[in-house]
């Protein structure tokens, strides 16, 4: 029987770690629009997302609220939903927690 030293159980847990790495996102087009608009270094009003995605506001808005309530995106001031009304003068930014599985998912398409 394997004696259970702590250099052990830290290698085994390091090559556990590396397996079981998050699962991978899947957007649909709408979504990869809306967060390669965003981008990943700053925040942006929701009125020049519209400009550049050139998508209806209604499909906007619901890709956004999508998006925030799959934790992908965050909005400055926190709200868990916005409204269209509200949506042109809402900052948005891309959550930190995501950018890589993000970048990865947008690559991919």
């Amino acid at each position: 029987m394997r004696r259970l030293t702590s250099a052990w159980l830290q290698k085994v847990g390091m090559l556990a770690a590396k397996k079981l790495l998050m699962r991978d996102i899947k957007l649909s087009g709408r979504e990869a629009a809306v967060v390669r608009a965003i981008g990943f270094a700053e925040s942006m009003l929701g009125a020049e997302i519209l400009d550049s995605t050139r998508m209806e506001p209604e499909d906007v808005g619901d890709t956004l609220n999508g998006l925030i309530a799959a934790g992908f995106v965050e909005t400055i001031p926190y709200a868990e939903q916005v409204d269209l009304a509200e949506m042109p003068s809402t900052a948005f930014e891309v959550n930190p927690a995501y950018v890589h599985e993000l970048r990865t998912a947008i690559a991919r398409r």
